[in-house]
C-alpha cells in the first residue's frame, strides 16, 4: 500500500470532488433534501468549507477521503437559506430549509463535531476511515476540546463498529419517526470520544 498523507482542507479546485465524495457517502440521508443529483453536488461544493476538512491522500496528493467536522467557528457543510436559494430557487429553498432543519445537530461548549467521514470507493478497505477518525481526534485534542461527538444512524452498522473500535460510546438515541421514509434511517445514535487530559 502507498504511503497515505493526512493534510488539512482543501484547495479551491477540489470542490467538486469533495462535493462529489460526500454525496457519496450520504445520498441516501440527502438525496430528498438536496436532490437531484447534479444539484446537490452543485449545493455541497458551494458551501464546503476547507477550514473545517481533513483529507486522506495518496502519495501523489491524490484526494482518498475526507472527515469534515463542526465547532463554534463553522462546519465542512454549512450554508444558508441563500446558498439553498441559488442552487433551487426560492420555492426550493424554502421548503429543503425546514426539511434539513431535521438534521441539525446543536454543537455543545468544548465538543468537535464530527461531521461526516467520505472513502472514494476506489480507497476502501485501506483504513482510511480509521485514520482520518484518529485525525479527528487529533485535531479535538489539538483545539483544546474535551470530547469529540458524532452520530451514527442505524442503517449504518459498519460505521458504528468502527468508531466503538476506537473508543467511542454509544449515549443517547433519536428517532425520526414518520420521517424515516424521506431520510433512509429510523435512528441516530449519539456517539462520543472523552479526550483525556
Amino acid at each position: 500500500m502507498s504511503a497515505i498523507r493526512i493534510t488539512s482542507g482543501f484547495a479551491e479546485t477540489e470542490r467538486a470532488a469533495v462535493a462529489a465524495l460526500y454525496w457519496e457517502a450520504f445520498a441516501r440521508k440527502l438525496s430528498f433534501g438536496l436532490g437531484p443529483k447534479t444539484k446537490g453536488i452543485a449545493f455541497l461544493a458551494r458551501v464546503a468549507d476547507p477550514r473545517f476538512a481533513l483529507c486522506a491522500r495518496s502519495d501523489t496528493g491524490a484526494l482518498l477521503g475526507i472527515a469534515g467536522y463542526k465547532t463554534s467557528e463553522g462546519a465542512l457543510i454549512g450554508g444558508g437559506f441563500s446558498d439553498l436559494a441559488a442552487i433551487y430557487g426560492l420555492l426550493g429553498a424554502t421548503w429543503r430549509a425546514a426539511l434539513l432543519s431535521v438534521l441539525e445537530r446543536n454543537l455543545e461548549s468544548g465538543t468537535l463535531l464530527m461531521d461526516g467521514i467520505c472513502v472514494s470507493r476506489e480507497a476502501r478497505g485501506m483504513g482510511l476511515g480509521t485514520a482520518l477518525l484518529r485525525a479527528i481526534k487529533d485535531e479535538a485534542s489539538a483545539q483544546n476540546c474535551d470530547d469529540v461527538r458524532l452520530d451514527v444512524i442505524d442503517s449504518n452498522p459498519r460505521a458504528k463498529a468502527l468508531y466503538e473500535r476506537e473508543g467511542f460510546v454509544a449515549g443517547k438515541t433519536q428517532s425520526l419517526g414518520p420521517l424515516k421514509h424521506l431520510f433512509g434511517f429510523s435512528t441516530a445514535t449519539e456517539m462520543r470520544f472523552i479526550l483525556s487530559l
